[in-house]
């Protein structure tokens, strides 16, 4: 849903009978109409930004340490984890 933001618009005579006739036989808001032929009216000119294109920089996240075997960092996690448990066990009692 799009957030609304309320405004005061001056409007020409002739424009402001041709909008509201509109939203009558639409069977539509003055609001609504006003949106609507905005949008049409910004889209048809070429109004509408073109969306930036994402872009990514890749980062340095260091080096392996030396010794550290990244083969058995699953190990690691499990073992690491274990005495996690083994602690909160041992504070319950």
């Amino acid at each position: 849903m799009m957030t609304v933001m309320r405004t005061t618009l001056n409007l020409d005579e002739d424009l402001a009978f041709v909008l509201k006739k509109a939203a009558r036989r639409g069977g539509q808001s003055f609001t609504a109409v006003v949106n609507e032929t905005l949008r049409a009216g910004l889209t048809k000119r070429g109004g509408q930004p073109r969306p930036r294109r994402y872009r990514l920089e890749p980062a340095s996240l260091g080096g392996v340490f030396q010794g550290l075997d990244l083969d058995h960092a699953l190990r690691l996690a499990d073992a690491l984890e274990e005495r996690a448990i083994a602690e909160k066990f041992a504070l319950r009692k």
